[in-house]
């Protein structure tokens, strides 16, 4: 029994090795082969910002839209609650950019998921034809609308998305954060674009920039509007309609502040079980890439034997590696002190897989939601 055993972690092992190996592959091919191009054409754009709640830094945030070296766009905030304490404060910000800046809120609520009944009405608000989606917790460069537009100049490119981390963590719970964006979410999320001829067929909701008309020719947000999973499902919804889904090198920097080890949890659980969803039975396939999690099991079931403590510390070292090749190719360095807490993300990853794997509620924005057939939320 414990032979048998020790063989399925060596097979599991060994598929996170591998699997370790084509995520730097994949991360060094995309980042530090990859130049951004900035858009030099200057299309109008419509920056469109649901938000609910003030997070960390978030006047910081906002106010970071209005310092792009762009020279014809709009933000749009939206909030659904007309008692959300983000309110004064974004009525402050939109006084101070008025030429550029318009606030709704108090919105009508059109289906479960409130995010997507908000983009909805900013959609309809917008003035121009291409619009970006974006998180309320985003920081952005001076770059970024030049970045992120720059794919849509060619009208085969449906929708350009980016990844998200915080650069410089300030706590524990935020730095988790950070590595598992970092190390695991983007790298898994290029590997999958390599294996499929460096195509996406989905989307990172910080960033989502399209056209108006590709949105309708796809379906519209109102198919999704009681679904979990939009960002996964805008991008797919793309893509089904003939459009390629854009990666950009453009990672945004987002700030969780001093937030606890529960919320966070709760959050990456949400993720977990959305991701279950949406990608069906290839969501187990999963069970390769926590290596390190498997080494603990095999030291402790072999008694750390000498051949199971060798093969544990190159598991750690390729894995280490692979880190160090997101951490950098990123420019995060500053992640690098947070490295020692490695094996506390690798087994809160194994958690929230676990976790994913069952149950069908989840905790978002203050609201307990199921998951219903197909991904259909229910309250």
């Amino acid at each position: 029994m414990m032979i048998a055993l020790q063989l399925v972690l060596l097979v599991l092992i060994a598929g996170a090795v591998a699997y370790y190996t084509w995520c730097a592959m994949s991360t060094v091919q995309f980042f530090f082969n990859h130049k951004q191009e900035l858009n030099t054409c200057s299309e109008p754009v419509s920056v469109l910002i649901p938000v609910a709640g003030v997070d960390e830094d978030a006047q910081k945030n906002w106010e970071s839209f209005f310092a792009q070296d762009y020279e014809n766009y709009e933000v749009l905030f939206g909030v659904m609650n007309p008692k959300d304490p983000a309110i004064p404060i974004l009525e402050e910000v939109v006084a101070k950019y008025s030429d550029r800046a318009r606030l709704i809120y108090g919105l009508e609520v059109l289906g479960l998921n409130y995010q997507i009944s908000n983009l909805i009405h900013l959609i309809d608000a917008a003035k121009y034809e291409i619009i970006i989606f974006t998180d309320s917790d985003m920081y952005v460069q001076p770059h970024y609308l030049q970045t992120v537009t720059a794919p849509l100049a060619d009208r085969a490119v449906g929708l350009v998305t980016c990844g998200y981390l915080g650069h410089e963590p300030k706590y524990l719970v935020t730095a988790l954060a950070s590595l598992g964006r970092c190390i695991d979410n983007l790298p898994s999320i290029l590997l999958a674009r390599k294996l499929n001829g460096g195509k996406l067929d989905f989307a990172i909701g910080a960033t989502m920039a399209t056209r108006k008309s590709i949105l309708a020719q796809a379906g519209g947000l109102k198919t999704i509007v009681n679904w979990i999973g939009s960002d996964y499902l805008i991008g797919n919804m793309v893509a089904k309609a003939g459009y390629r889904v854009e990666l950009s090198p453009y990672v945004l920097e987002t700030d969780g502040g001093n937030e606890s080890f529960q919320q966070l949890f709760r959050r990456e659980l949400r993720w977990a079980r959305t991701i279950r969803w949406n990608q069906g039975p290839l969501y187990y396939g999963n069970i390769f890439t926590y290596g390190t999690v498997y080494c603990i099991l095999l030291l402790l079931i072999s008694g750390f034997h000498p051949w199971a403590v060798i093969l544990c510390f190159f598991t750690i070292a390729v894995r280490t590696v692979q880190a160090l090749t997101a951490i950098y190719g990123m420019n995060c360095p500053k992640l690098v002190r947070w490295l020692w807490t490695l094996p506390l993300r690798d087994i809160l990853s194994f958690v929230t897989f676990v976790g994913g794997a069952f149950g069908n509620s989840i905790y978002w924005r203050g609201r307990r939601l199921s998951i219903g057939v197909g991904g259909v939320l229910t309250e």
